[in-house]
């Protein structure tokens, strides 16, 4: 008889600052999540530029739930690339990506975060509207989709306080 694996809460999974050694992990969600995932070589500019990068993995099995990587700018970050492996979906685990973002937001005293997301990505758009973001315009034909075309993003931003 198999035994039934309880998945983890979001406040069990165990955060940590994204490493070279994530990567390998890290490119299996991106590919198993998107159409048009980053590269390998995309995560790697990003760690060497010095990007604030997380990843949140099941404190049992050590197995990845999810990342984020965010570009600090004057006075405000910049969601470059947030996932959720589509097994742990719909479990708050990008809320819980989500506050670590706005945590380390104040830290770094970012009182705004933006972002772009996919028109066609409702659930992560209804996520962000659900957070407190706002629809704030279009980006016309800022990501690949299939046959060549490109599809239009949401930007989105909402204020994040000031100093924790």
């Amino acid at each position: 008889m198999n035994a039934v694996v309880r998945p983890q809460t979001p406040r069990e999974a165990r955060l940590a600052t994204m490493a070279i050694a994530d990567l390998p992990d890290v490119s299996g969600v991106e590919v198993e999540a998107y159409e048009f995932p980053w590269t390998r070589g995309n995560f790697i500019d990003s760690l060497a530029a010095g990007y604030l990068a997380r990843v949140l993995r099941d404190d049992e099995r050590g197995a990845l739930i999810g990342y984020f990587i965010a570009m600090l700018g004057v006075d405000e970050m910049h969601l470059l690339n947030l996932t959720v492996a589509p097994r742990c979906q719909g479990c708050g685990h990008g809320r819980r990506l989500l506050d670590e973002l706005v945590l380390l937001c104040r830290a770094q005293r970012a009182g705004r975060l933006w972002l772009e997301v996919r028109q066609s990505n409702e659930r992560a758009r209804a996520l962000y509207l659900r957070y407190g973001f706002r629809h704030i315009g279009i980006r016309r034909g800022y990501y690949p989709a299939l046959q060549g075309r490109r599809e239009d993003a949401s930007v989105m931003s909402m204020e994040v306080g000031g100093v924790v």
